[in-house]
């Protein structure tokens, strides 16, 4: 008896530390654009109701009777987001709170342009391409009024940065005259620069909205469905279970339940609230500082967004920009590197548990075991989906059937089950999710239609071959920061289109030299260029300054922001290696490689990662010093350097370093890695 009031007595004290509903919903309003919405009052809260839901049952119509033509199909998409946008986000991030349940007359026409926007393509098509691109004044002002919306509609909804970065290349397009060396091109008159955006499938309803419409929102629907399961607690659960007792068991769980949250999950914010609204407490409870326990979800929660099979919806578009390449291949490239940068996070945080002396959770704080693998079915969608895509189901078919497979499973038990009241909730909270998206897609229209207009895309890989003197790592490096503060504050999908576009055409132009002119890029080329961007573009939400994963996990640990950040970037230092170990050695992509090679890649790569994570934290089977730790890390970078004898000399250095850190460890220590 007295076992279980101490049981109870420990639960409620860290039930007490996590954060209420509210609370999580303040930092996601204050990091997150994306839960920047109103508290909208009953007339509103039902039109944004009916709206959301008309708009998933018109995505679910398509996706199993056949699209539209692209033009009418991406634009009552694009209709719809914006007009909802525009009533659910308010104008400005702060308002109090008696403000945010009113819409103010202006939103209401913003919405209504909006709904005029999305339609004027369905009801002038036939007009509209009989001109052969001749633009009335009519189509003029609605190009106009479209290319504004959207880009109001992505401050509001997907952040600043986005909307500064695509305004700054419109203005480019008109002065490119102006600009000097590799940047200047003729420039663009206002006739030619909308019918690009609004009038082509090169700008606001190019590929990036139409991966929008089609691909993402079905998946986004599908990971609605999954949620109304309980799948995000359980993933909690699960993690406590199989990781909790570990040394640093709670920064453990952290790792395990981000990685598995972020299979469902499009944003590193929303992950790191999901799960560390309830991993952070567990972690400070245990003796972790502030800053590391924010750290190690920042850096777990945005490795999320890496995680095959969803890749926070960016695998999608890549299918549809590199081209010739099946989104199955996408998900199997990504595996390892995404398994390497989770590797590295819980190495570093098993060391730092080492170093300070953390143990594990109790007995009595882990749930029951039986009862939580009982509810193990609660990942057969997931397993679904990836089955489905191993054995060639087109991708939104396979997300289809993933959700049909999500209502299924749900009934296995009274707890978990959907009924019609969940479904309606489940199309409704897909649909909201996918505002953000559509806005974040359409507004990355822009870039990649200026880039295509204009060539910049080519001017700039030449400008950066250029300055790094033709030199492969000096270039990486060039774009690897491109991408970091190109990736600033942007949404995943946002984050992926702008680097793709701009900085992965470096890199396969670096990879290609010495090709025959027009020569087809392959696709190892093409994937390597393109995961390196978008690795480095991710990893900007816990880069300083502008950290959004970071600082969203400080609101929760209370630490300092820039610390925590800092914190974050270091435990994720794998992300900063892996890229270019697989753009010199592609084994790690499992793409024209042989079994024998991805294993050993894969097996010197993690070694190489426990000798960073150990230089890095300082502490092995005992304390470090510097020499040592500068020693270590060298073992480390030889290891992951993708050469035969590098790999040969690494290995021998660490065994013999292996040897004296056991010889002389301290007395409690007996293993590496637990």
């Amino acid at each position: 008896m007295a076992k279980d009031h101490k049981k109870q007595d420990e639960v409620e004290a860290v039930e007490m530390e996590t954060l209420t509903e509210e609370e999580q919903d303040e930092i996601l309003r204050k990091y997150d654009p994306e839960s920047n919405t109103r508290d909208l009052g009953s007339i509103f809260r039902k039109i944004v109701f009916f709206g959301l839901l008309a708009f998933s049952l018109f995505q679910l119509y398509t996706a199993i009777f056949g699209q539209y033509t692209a033009y009418i199909q991406r634009s009552i998409h694009l209709g719809f987001a914006l007009s909802l946008i525009f009533i659910l986000f308010p104008a400005r991030k702060r308002l109090k709170k008696e403000k945010r349940g009113k819409v103010p007359f202006y939103d209401l026409i913003l919405a209504s342009l909006s709904v005029v926007v999305g339609l004027y393509w369905p009801l002038n098509i036939e007009k509209i391409t009989g001109q052969v691109g001749r633009l009335t004044d009519m189509d003029l002002i609605v190009g106009i009024i479209a290319i504004i919306l959207t880009l109001e509609a992505a401050r509001r909804a997907v952040g600043v940065p986005i909307t500064i970065i695509s305004s700054l290349f419109l203005v480019y397009a008109f002065f490119g005259s102006y600009f000097p060396g590799f940047l200047n091109h003729r420039g663009q008159d206002v006739k030619s620069i909308v019918r690009t955006m609004f009038y082509t499938t090169d700008g606001i309803l190019g590929t990036p909205i139409s991966v929008s419409a089609t691909f993402i929102f079905v998946f986004l629907l599908f990971g609605a469905f999954l949620v109304k399961t309980g799948v995000g607690n359980y993933f909690n659960e699960l993690a406590v279970v199989l990781a909790g007792r570990l040394v640093g068991g709670p920064a453990k769980v952290a790792i395990f339940s981000s990685a598995l949250q972020g299979t469902i999950s499009g944003s590193s914010v929303a992950n790191v609230v999901g799960s560390g609204s309830y991993t952070i407490p567990m972690m400070k409870k245990l003796g972790y500082r502030k800053e590391f326990a924010g750290g190690v979800e920042a850096a777990a929660s945005t490795g999320g967004q890496l995680m095959p099979p969803i890749m926070g919806a960016a695998a999608f578009l890549m299918v549809e920009f590199i081209g010739g390449i099946t989104y199955w291949e996408i998900a199997k490239a990504a595996t390892i590197p995404a398994l390497l940068y989770f590797a590295g996070i819980w190495i570093m945080t098993h060391f730092e548990a080492k170093r300070v002396g953390l143990k594990g959770m109790k007995e009595d704080q882990i749930p029951n075991r039986k009862e939580t693998l009982k509810k193990i079915y609660l990942l057969l969608p997931i397993l679904g989906i990836i089955f489905f895509l191993l054995i060639g189901i087109p991708t939104m078919q396979a997300a289809l059937y993933g959700i049909v497979l999500t209502i299924v499973v749900s009934a296995f038990n009274k707890e978990t089950r959907i009924g019609f009241k969940d479904m309606i909730d489940a199309l409704v909270d897909g649909a909201r999710t996918a505002l953000a998206v559509a806005a974040a897609t359409a507004c990355a229209g822009i870039i990649v239609g200026v880039v295509l207009k204009t060539g910049l895309g080519l001017g700039l890989a030449n400008g950066l071959i250029s300055a790094a003197g033709g030199n492969v790592f000096l270039t990486l490096v060039f774009t690897m920061i491109a991408s970091l503060v190109l990736g600033m504050g942007s949404p995943t999908t946002a984050n992926y289109v702008i680097t793709s576009t701009i900085a992965a055409p470096a890199i396969i132009a670096l990879l290609m030299m010495g090709a025959e002119p027009g020569a087809v890029v392959p696709i190892v080329v093409a994937l390597s260029a393109h995961l390196f961007v978008f690795f480095f573009g991710i990893v900007a939400d816990i880069t300083p300054p502008v950290a959004l994963a970071a600082f969203a996990a400080s609101g929760i640990s209370g630490g300092d922001p820039i610390k925590t950040g800092v914190t974050s970037a270091k435990l994720a230092i794998a992300a900063f290696i892996i890229p270019y170990m697989f753009v010199f050695n592609p084994a790690l992509l499992m793409i024209d490689s042989s079994l024998i090679e991805i294993v050993w890649v894969t097996i010197t790569a993690l070694v190489g990662m426990l000798a960073i994570g150990a230089g890095m934290i300082g502490y092995w089977y005992r304390q470090c010093n510097w020499i040592e730790r500068i020693f270590i890390v060298a073992i480390g970078l030889l290891l992951i350097f993708p050469e035969p004898i590098t790999d040969v000399v690494g290995l021998a250095l660490f065994l013999g370093m292996f040897a004296i850190q056991y010889k002389t460890r301290d007395k409690e220590d007996d293993v590496v890695v637990a």
